[in-house]
């Protein structure tokens, strides 16, 4: 039996074949509804988020550790989007982060090679 049909016995539904990327966004907690509104600008419904994570930039910026000297945290987001949104979402991101430096946002994008 191919790899699919195993697959569908169990009763897990493949997905379409479209190229998949996974972008993870980090930003301080404070902006959630302008990344939220960036992702559903682009189309995104979907995505994990990971409330009050704590940081350090690499080269600029505070820290980010929810303490009394270090007080503001983080969130994270993860969504599966297709390949052709990531440009528009990274874009829109990048702008963003020119404009607000003090966000502490970073985002990364890699390909997702299986998925059910």
């Amino acid at each position: 039996m191919p790899p699919s049909l195993k697959l569908m016995a169990y009763g897990l539904q493949l997905l379409n074949h479209t190229t998949m990327k996974a972008i993870l966004i980090t930003y301080n907690q404070a902006y959630y509804d302008e990344i939220a509104k960036i992702l559903n600008d682009n189309g995104v419904k979907g995505f994990t988020e990971w409330n009050e994570i704590k940081g350090h930039g690499s080269e600029t910026g505070e820290p980010h550790f929810g303490t009394h000297a270090w007080p503001t945290l983080n969130n994270a987001i993860i969504s599966i989007v297709p390949d052709e949104a990531v440009d528009g979402i990274l874009n829109q991101l990048h702008e963003k982060d020119l404009k607000t430096p003090d966000l502490g946002l970073r985002a990364f994008s890699w390909n997702i090679e299986e998925m059910v």
